[in-house]
């Protein structure tokens, strides 16, 4: 088996807002990444569309991870900030007349995945590789679908999410983590990631792993 090598960016800013490093997530972990699985088919829609083919696309000469710089780490919080303050929250049934539907949040409104992609694409562009902001599917305590934005970094996987301004590790989110987009192309992955404050993983996820 050939050595797996680890790419590694470091994002840097001339001036980082006062207390960025105090905010800064403690080292955690990297989810567990398994085979690959049945994607979600509205990420599938998505992805065929011309205008938001770049978003699916995997360019394997970025980085896997990110060093978390004060610098990268204020980006980061500002604009998952921005997006949740700026996007009116709106379910695909409300908005769009069916269920799942995955876009940009363009005209100001969307839900959980919307936003989740519009903070990639506002991150990628100031800076930050594609490759390691990866749209993960997770359930909530309950059993509830939900759309989450990962970032790898050298201090573990933290989460973008449209329910808090908070970005936390992984393991912080009380999310149990299903299966997200690959690093290495354009499909999914397998995860085994059960946050330590949540419940056991409800019936479906099985079914939805697949």
């Amino acid at each position: 088996m050939k050595p797996i090598i680890l790419a590694i960016v470091v994002l840097t800013s001339a001036a980082s807002p006062s207390g960025a490093l105090d905010r800064m997530p403690a080292v955690g972990t990297a989810l567990a990444v398994g085979a690959p699985v049945r994607p979600i088919s509205a990420w599938t829609e998505f992805c065929s569309k011309p205008e938001y083919a770049r978003e699916c696309r995997v360019d394997l000469r970025e980085p896997r991870a990110i060093v978390l710089s004060p610098g990268a780490w204020s980006r980061i919080e500002r604009i998952n900030r921005s997006v949740n303050a700026g996007v009116a929250p709106l379910d695909d049934l409300g908005h769009w007349g069916r269920e799942d539907v995955w876009d940009l949040a363009e005209d100001g409104r969307g839900d959980c995945e919307d936003l989740q992609l519009r903070k990639r694409r506002l991150l990628a562009a100031a800076g930050l590789p594609r490759r390691a902001m990866r749209m993960a599917a997770v359930a909530l305590a309950d059993g509830t679908g939900h759309a989450v934005l990962t970032i790898s970094t050298d201090r573990g996987d933290i989460v973008l999410d449209n329910r808090r301004d908070a970005v936390l590790p992984w393991a912080a989110t009380g999310y149990t983590f299903i299966k997200r987009e690959s690093q290495d192309g354009a499909y999914w992955v397998g995860l085994d990631g059960t946050a330590p404050s949540t419940a056991p993983a409800p019936a479906w996820v099985s079914a939805i792993a697949r």
